[in-house]
């Protein structure tokens, strides 16, 4: 007879965090498969897995170890101390039968927990901001209004648009933090708008994690926008935080094709005659992009169609997804038509982005490569291919994130595979960073 497995102890969440933190760390910092690291400690791979889903303690002369064999630089370490030292506190106040004390304990769980699965422990433990310095942050200032909220918002949002992506994160992280303990206090009034904003900043900090190459983490995020959008009961806020995420998704976070079931799904929560809405805008741009990339041509010809109707309603404005200043109808009529060949469409769209004044340094930049993949899809290799690495030469290279170069693999995966010997195709892939095995192949 099989019996059920008992609940967990309060005692077993700061093992659970670092057997979390161990995985985090082999797979995101360090890309190795648990047989490599094994053969790096040297530990039995079926250990290894063990550690990381709790099913063996972690002796403290271990910790070095796996902190040199995952490249940590002392952060695992870092990591392993605050941990330990938190549980030791943590038993030492349940110990103490105050309401208040267990309510304090409670918290201080909820922000680790939030902190080590939301975006990666990795993030968490940043060179330049300790555990206990965000916590204390989050911990020991004033709750904001609503209205301070939302310019904290728009201020997150001006800095993902001028500043390097990896400037942007830890400002984000503190936010995140403030908000999930605001969230834990509030009345239900403020809570459904503290979930409105805390599903952007969410969404924002799954962006930037995009940008930053971080592909675990960015879902992580992501599921994080989705939960917090779904709790406010909107419905066009959780559609749009579903665009949002299959929009990003197509640089490097998943297949066209996983994107494809995902806006299926969102246009479940939309029904079968929706109104014109920000969220589904969103949506059916994602759905256009991907059936590009598919080579799906006269269909994803219908969505941009569809995208362009809903986009010429009178949506609101809302700041990071909806405005005049973002050039979005422009930016995804040059994804979609340079993927496809359309020329004349495609460089209609480009002149608008390179003329105008769009919000964000990476929108020309991206018009820039769309132009390339079009012409190199079009059979023009040598000069497409030219004009992608003449692009990406003069970017600044805080400046050069995964959603550009992303975007410029997009013009050598174009490139027939009888042709990729030709010299201009190999002075491209000098200048792009090879972040996954498959990378070596395009």
């Amino acid at each position: 007879m099989n019996r059920p497995p008992a609940p967990a102890s309060p005692d077993d969440f700061a093992a659970e965090m670092m057997a979390y933190a161990l995985r985090w760390w082999r797979e995101s910092v360090a890309r190795m498969s648990l047989r490599q690291a094994g053969m790096r400690i040297p530990l039995s791979h079926s250990y290894l897995s063990k550690l990381e889903r709790n099913r063996r303690p972690l002796t403290p002369d271990l910790v070095p170890q796996l902190d040199r064999a995952y490249r940590a630089e002392g952060r695992i370490k870092e990591f392993y101390r605050l941990i330990t030292k938190f549980d030791h506190a943590s038993r030492c106040t349940l110990a103490v039968s105050s309401p208040q004390a267990e309510e304090d304990e409670t918290e201080r769980r909820r922000l680790l927990q939030l902190a080590a699965t939301g975006m990666g422990v990795g993030a968490f433990i940043a060179p330049d901001e300790s555990v206990r310095r965000l916590v204390d942050i989050a911990l020991n200032t004033a709750p904001r209004s609503v209205e301070d909220w939302e310019l904290v918002r728009d201020d997150h949002l001006h800095a993902i648009r001028t500043r390097p992506a990896a400037e942007v994160h830890d400002d984000l992280l503190v936010d995140l933090l403030r908000i999930h303990r605001e969230l834990l206090h509030a009345d239900d009034g403020e809570r459904t708008e503290l979930y409105r904003i805390a599903a952007v900043l969410a969404a924002f900090h799954a962006s930037v994690l995009t940008r930053l190459g971080e592909r675990g983490g960015a879902l992580r995020w992501y599921e994080t926008a989705r939960a917090a959008a779904d709790s406010s009961g909107d419905r066009d806020l959780r559609l749009l935080i579903r665009g949002h995420e299959a929009g990003h998704s197509l640089y490097g976070l998943r297949s066209p094709e996983a994107v494809l079931r995902l806006t299926q799904d969102a246009l479940r929560i939309a029904g079968s005659n929706p109104r014109p809405s920000v969220g589904l805008v969103f949506v059916t741009r994602a759905q256009a992009h991907a059936l590009a990339l598919t080579n799906r041509r006269a269909e994803a010809r219908k969505a941009v169609q569809r995208f362009t109707d809903i986009a010429e309603a009178d949506l609101p404005v809302m700041p990071g997804f909806w405005e005049a200043s973002d050039y979005r109808i422009y930016f995804t009529h040059s994804q979609v038509f340079s993927a496809i060949g359309d020329e004349t469409a495609a460089a209609k769209a480009q002149e608008s982005i390179l003329n105008g004044d769009p919000a964000g340094y990476q929108v020309p930049i991206n018009a820039r490569l769309h132009a390339a993949q079009c012409t190199v899809v079009n059979g023009g290799i040598g000069e497409g291919v030219r004009q992608a690495t003449e692009v990406l030469a003069a970017i600044p290279k805080p400046y050069c994130n995964l959603m550009i170069t992303e975007t410029a693999r997009r013009v050598l995966r174009a490139v027939p595979v009888h042709q990729r010997n030709h010299p201009a195709v190999a002075d491209l892939r000098a200048v792009l960073p090879i972040t996954t095995a498959k990378d070596i192949d395009v």
